[in-house]
């Protein structure tokens, strides 16, 4: 049998192939040349962007009000947070932080919320929290018709955990995510709004949080119902809350599902007999009904707003926002007995409410 004999290359036919191929020496030094002429360019554009105040936070999700609340998270720890609220952009604006402090005696919150969220994405981010923050004994979830459908459509995961952990937990240093989720479209069209936003100056889409991670939205005027008729209920959406309600009961956590207030005429218009509502109502009570430790606030319902409270369908003014949390301190207060049970969650000690 014979077989093939391979011939060691030496220096000249190296060279040659090189050649042959038009990856000379010159061609290879161009080439690294331009790769770090690049890295160059763009660490400078980043550093002129920090300079100013216009360079948006690394891409983690892609959306500037998720990646920017991260951002917020990484600069502004909240010191041993027992509360934690998450949910949507309804629940990022819908809470002010002092009135909890000040009329829930014990409370330390940690508006966990961030924009945009689906009922399954919320659930992610909260268990993300809890992980980071064993100390939490309240969860308040508040939740919208919008964030109970079309789960099916988006990831649960709205960003990675563990790049989440090392950048808002670890203080890594931020310059190898900006490469990592480099995106050319999202950076130019975020450097053109993010100064603007951080200073309130976008009425519409600001990027303020207060020391809790409360978003205050307070525009001049309303922008109408602005949200049309909701679409069908996703069941996916109620199994992730059956999941974190199910964790929490077994964490002997306090669970908290509000149903923000809605705009009066937009429930006339899209839901004239109150039977989506209804439903919704009930399907929220269904998939808590397995836990003690979990229970449903409807403040639609309960608490009246006018609709002079209304920046649009869904969301309130920050003026009201002060009664609101008012309201939701009380919900809170009715907990205590619950949250200031032992747990081994709180480092073998009393709850963090004591």
């Amino acid at each position: 049998m014979t077989g093939t004999v391979e011939t060691p290359l030496d220096g000249s036919t190296v060279q040659a192939e090189a050649r042959a191929t038009g990856m000379g020496p010159a061609y290879l030094l161009a080439l690294f040349a331009g790769l770090f002429g690049s890295l160059g360019a763009f660490a400078l554009l980043l550093g002129g962007l920090k300079l100013t105040d216009n360079l948006p936070p690394p891409a983690f999700s892609n959306s500037l009000c998720v990646d920017e609340k991260l951002n917020f998270l990484r600069h502004n720890p909240v010191p041993d947070p027992n509360l934690l609220v998450i949910g949507s952009s309804v629940a990022w604006r819908h809470v002010d932080g002092n009135v909890l402090v000040e009329q829930a005696p014990g409370s330390r919150p940690l508006n966990g919320a961030f924009c945009g969220l689906h009922a399954n994405q919320s659930a992610y981010v909260a268990n993300w929290l809890l992980d980071r923050h064993p100390g939490i004994r309240q969860v308040v979830m508040i939740v919208d018709p919008l964030d109970f459908s079309g789960c099916w459509k988006v990831a649960d995961a709205v960003f990675d955990r563990d790049d989440a952990d090392h950048y808002v937990y670890r203080q890594a240093s931020p310059w190898g995510y900006y490469l990592r989720y480099f995106s050319p479209r999202s950076l130019l069209s975020n450097v053109r709004t993010v100064k603007a936003q951080r200073a309130n100056l976008i009425e519409w889409d600001p990027l303020v949080f207060d020391r809790y991670g409360d978003g205050p939205l307070e525009p001049r005027g309303d922008r109408g119902l602005f949200y049309g008729p909701p679409d069908p209920l996703d069941a996916g959406c109620f199994e992730a809350l059956q999941s974190l309600a199910s964790r929490l009961q077994q964490e002997k956590r306090q669970l908290l599902i509000v149903s923000t207030p809605l705009h009066p005429q937009w429930k006339e218009e899209m839901d004239r007999d109150g039977s989506f509502l209804t439903y919704f109502d009930s399907r929220l009570s269904a998939a808590i009904a397995g836990s003690d430790t979990a229970r449903y606030w409807n403040a639609d319902r309960e608490w009246v707003a006018p609709p002079s409270a209304f920046v649009d369908a869904i969301h309130l003014r920050w003026t009201a926002v002060q009664d609101f949390s008012s309201a939701l301190a009380r919900q809170l207060r009715r907990s205590e007995p619950l949250v200031r049970k032992e747990s081994p969650l709180a480092n073998g000690s009393q709850s963090t409410l004591q």
